[in-house]
C-alpha cells in the first residue's frame, strides 16, 4: 500500500484572542497521494495559510495528527521537525523571497549546500532544474535582472532542489499577470508529474484549479472535497 505524502487526520488549530479563542482548523482531515496535485480554493480568512502552515510543520496542531511521508509529528522535538521539513516538504510562495544578492543558480543551490551536498553536486543539480524549467540561459542572472514569472520558476526550482516528498503552495501565481501565470503553472504540474512528488496548492485562481486532480475547500474549520 502506497504511504500518502501527507495525512491529516482530525486537526484542531485555534489562536487565543482576547478572553476566547478563534478556531481556525476543527476535525480537519486530508490525504494526498504522491503524484498528485490538489487544489486548496477557499476565501481569504477561511484558514488556507494555517492549514499549509500546518502540514509544512510550521506550527503544532492543537489536536490531532500530521503524517509526513508516513511519520507521525505532532510529539517530534523542534529538531526533528525541522529535519523532516528541510527533507520532505518544498515551499513555494506568492512572493519570490529570492536571496537578492545571490544568483539564479546559488538560490537554487543553496538548499542543498545547507543539506550537506558538496558545492559542485549542488550546482550540478541546481543548473539540470533550472535548464528543465527554462531557465538555462538566466542561471547566472541575479533576481532583479529577471522577470517576475522567471523569479518565480527560480522559487520553485529552489523549492524542489532538495527532492521533497511534498510541495506547498501558497498562491504561488497570484503576484502575476494571466499569462505568466499559466506559464509557471504549467511549470509546476510538469514537474509535480515528472517528479512524483504530490502538490497543495493554495490558489484563488479557479482555471488553474480546474486543471489539478482534486480540488478542496474548506468550511467551519473542515477541509471538504468539491466537485
Amino acid at each position: 500500500m502506497t504511504v500518502p505524502a501527507l495525512r491529516i487526520e482530525n486537526v484542531a488549530r485555534r489562536y487565543r484572542e482576547g478572553a476566547g479563542a478563534l478556531v481556525v482548523l476543527q476535525g480537519a482531515e486530508l490525504s494526498l497521494a504522491p503524484g498528485q496535485s490538489v487544489a486548496l480554493v477557499a476565501p481569504s480568512g477561511a484558514g488556507k495559510s494555517t492549514l499549509l502552515h500546518v502540514a509544512g510543520l510550521l506550527e503544532r496542531p492543537d489536536e490531532g495528527e500530521v503524517f509526513v511521508a508516513g511519520a507521525a509529528t505532532r510529539a517530534m522535538d523542534d529538531g526533528g521537525r525541522t529535519r523532516l521539513r528541510r527533507e520532505t516538504i518544498g515551499f513555494v510562495y506568492q512572493f519570490h523571497h529570492l536571496l537578492p544578492e545571490f544568483s539564479a543558480i546559488e538560490n537554487v543551490a543553496m538548499p542543498q549546500l545547507i543539506r550537506g551536498l558538496s558545492k559542485r553536486e549542488a550546482t550540478s543539480r541546481a543548473r539540470q532544474l533550472l535548464d528543465y524549467l527554462g531557465l538555462a540561459a538566466r542561471a547566472d542572472h541575479r533576481p532583479a535582472e529577471l522577470s517576475g514569472g522567471e523569479q518565480q520558476r527560480v522559487a520553485i526550482a529552489r523549492a524542489v532542489a532538495n527532492a521533497p516528498r511534498l510541495l506547498l503552495a501558497d498562491e504561488p501565481t497570484g503576484n502575476l499577470d494571466p499569462k505568466t501565470a499559466e506559464h509557471v503553472f504549467s511549470t509546476l504540474a510538469e514537474l509535480v508529474r515528472a517528479s512524483g512528488l504530490a502538490a497543495l496548492v493554495a490558489t484563488h485562481n479557479l482555471d488553474i484549479a480546474s486543471r489539478m486532480d482534486r480540488r478542496v475547500t474548506l468550511r467551519d474549520g473542515a477541509v471538504v472535497e468539491l466537485g
